[in-house]
């Protein structure tokens, strides 16, 4: 196996209204909250997206070597229209990206469990709905992480 490549990543949770954004440590041993983004669903093929320039400047700013997008599988195990919709959305981010890697990972019950710890913590209300998409992209990356790392022991 090849050893866990050090460096940071962004991870990033993409819904219909808000972009959530996370970034781990360069050793990748733990993601925190960066940022959520208004989502442009401006279909311009000359104009890159709004959300999409925004995380490019937070990838050069932090140095990332990778970036995570969650992939919305169903319970089940399938890709529907939402899995459809954010596979092309991280393809059209690694265009803009290149060379910067663009992964997609399994992101089931990602937003779930990050309102859940939310609450958890008292965070209630507008104050939830203001961070739970950076909470999410926090369970996306450190999800994706931790698979590395066991992938590399």
């Amino acid at each position: 196996m090849s050893a866990f490549v050090r460096g940071v990543r962004l991870g990033v949770d993409v819904g219909r209204a808000r972009v959530g954004v996370a970034a781990c440590d360069p050793d990748g041993i733990l993601a925190s909250p960066v940022a959520t983004l208004a989502r442009d669903r401006a279909d311009e093929p000359d104009r890159a997206p709004s959300d999409m320039v925004e995380i490019g400047r937070l990838a050069a700013e932090y140095g990332a070597i990778a970036v995570v997008v969650g992939l919305p599988v169903t319970l089940a195990g399938t890709h529907g229209q939402a899995a459809d919709e954010v596979g092309a959305y991280a393809r059209r981010l690694a265009t803009l990206l290149a060379p910067i890697e663009v992964h997609l990972s399994d992101e089931r019950m990602s937003t779930v469990v990050a309102t859940r710890r939310l609450a958890e913590r008292g965070v209630r209300g507008k104050r939830r709905r203001a961070v739970v998409d950076q909470a999410a992209a926090v369970e996306i990356l450190q999800g994706w992480l931790d698979s590395q790392r066991r992938r590399t022991r």
